[in-house]
């Protein structure tokens, strides 16, 4: 663990106490065996095997025509402008479609009811974030109202000009108070988070530009999973304390259609297992001891690969601790136990040619387990899956 402001000591010793008191109690989920069958169709254990309708909530397309929905997180707690069971949605691409350009996150309400939460200017941010805005699948919110969306930026949207950005952080009213750059922070392409108590937090950020922009299309295996840990306090700003490289070796390209591909959504589930979505392998794999560990467990272990997996891109956990993630390739999301049996897939979007394809990415658990909320950036859309 690097830590960072040295003179924050409670909050980096509330880590090291975390891993020594919790690591050995931390169990390895078993892994798919080899040749195991896949079982498509919906079983008891499945969360989403009892929904079967999708509804459109509302578009998602602010004033300043911003398109591309990426990320997607649920507002649990009022304050500020956030309104608990809203949801927040951060946009990729600007109004002539440009990836890594867009610059606002709106906010829709259960109705269907669309605000704008944040409007972003890169002329205007308070610390570094090079190359710019352009906001990414990585969004979440912590504790007190504090916002966290990634930027990935680009030059009208030319992967060769891609940016390394940072982790932008807002307060409950919008406003950008907060930049996080640097520190291993380097194409920030999805993120989930933790609390750990006393005010501090843990972010998980895959990150997809080690080497890619130098490597000129070709697939080069340097992704990365950071674990930082920041201050989430109720006056004053986050504070980045500490930043861990717990995954590494991850495959990575630019692409000319979907800008650049590598390890995409995160989830932390039981015993401190992080499951991130393998994107160029076409599988999940899993880091143990992930909130624990002081070193890299290089790409983790494999859970579950191939069937109905088709280039996974956005990913959470059910409640029950299943893994949820959705396909590029067709629009489906899938559903896989810890064990690795993927036990429902369900079609979110037929639109397109393929069906579905690069269409998905953010998703999150309505309230109340009472469906799942996505993006669908085909048609620019925040849709209910119930």
């Amino acid at each position: 663990m690097r830590v960072i402001h040295g003179g924050v000591t409670l909050a980096a010793a509330a880590v090291v106490a975390l891993s020594a008191a919790g690591a050995a109690a931390v169990a390895v989920a078993p892994v798919a065996q080899a040749g195991q069958r896949a079982q498509l169709q919906s079983q008891p254990s499945s969360f989403v095997g009892k929904f079967n309708a999708v509804t459109k909530i509302a578009s998602t397309v602010p004033g300043n025509g911003d398109l591309n929905p990426y990320g997607v997180a649920v507002v649990k707690q009022s304050e500020g402008k956030l309104h608990s069971g809203d949801v927040l949605v951060s946009n990729f691409n600007n109004a002539a479609n440009q990836q890594g350009t867009g610059t606002t996150i709106v906010q829709i309400a259960p109705n269907g009811k669309r605000t704008l939460f944040a409007g972003i200017s890169a002329a205007h941010l308070p610390g570094a974030c090079p190359g710019g805005v352009g906001l990414t699948t990585a969004l979440t919110i912590l504790n007190h109202g504090w916002v966290v969306v990634g930027s990935l930026p680009t030059k009208a949207g030319n992967p060769a000009t891609s940016k390394a950005g940072c982790l932008l952080v807002l307060n409950s009213d919008g406003k950008v108070t907060e930049t996080f750059s640097g520190h291993g922070i380097n194409g920030p392409w999805d993120m989930t988070a933790a609390g750990i108590g006393g005010g501090v937090a843990q972010l998980f950020v895959t990150n997809v530009l080690n080497g890619t922009v130098a490597a000129g299309g070709k697939q080069t295996n340097h992704g990365t999973v950071l674990r930082l840990v920041v201050t989430t306090p109720a006056w004053g700003k986050p504070r980045l304390l500490a930043n861990t490289v717990i995954g590494s070796g991850f495959p990575e390209r630019t692409d000319p259609a979907a800008l650049v591909i590598g390890p995409t959504g995160v989830g932390l589930g039981k015993n401190g297992i992080l499951y991130v979505a393998d994107t160029l392998r076409n599988r999940i794999a899993a880091i143990p001891f992930a909130q624990f560990r002081a070193s890299s467990a290089g790409t983790g272990r494999t859970v579950s690969q191939n069937r109905a997996l088709s280039g996974p891109l956005g990913l959470i956990i059910a409640p029950g601790g299943n893994v949820l993630t959705v396909n590029s390739g067709n629009g489906n999301l899938v559903e896989i136990t810890p064990g690795g049996t993927q036990v429902a897939v369900k079609t979110l979007d037929k639109s397109g040619s393929p069906p579905g394809a690069g269409a998905l990415f953010g998703l999150a658990v309505a309230p109340r387990g009472a469906g799942v909320y996505f993006v669908d950036d085909a048609v620019n859309t925040l849709n209910l899956l119930h």
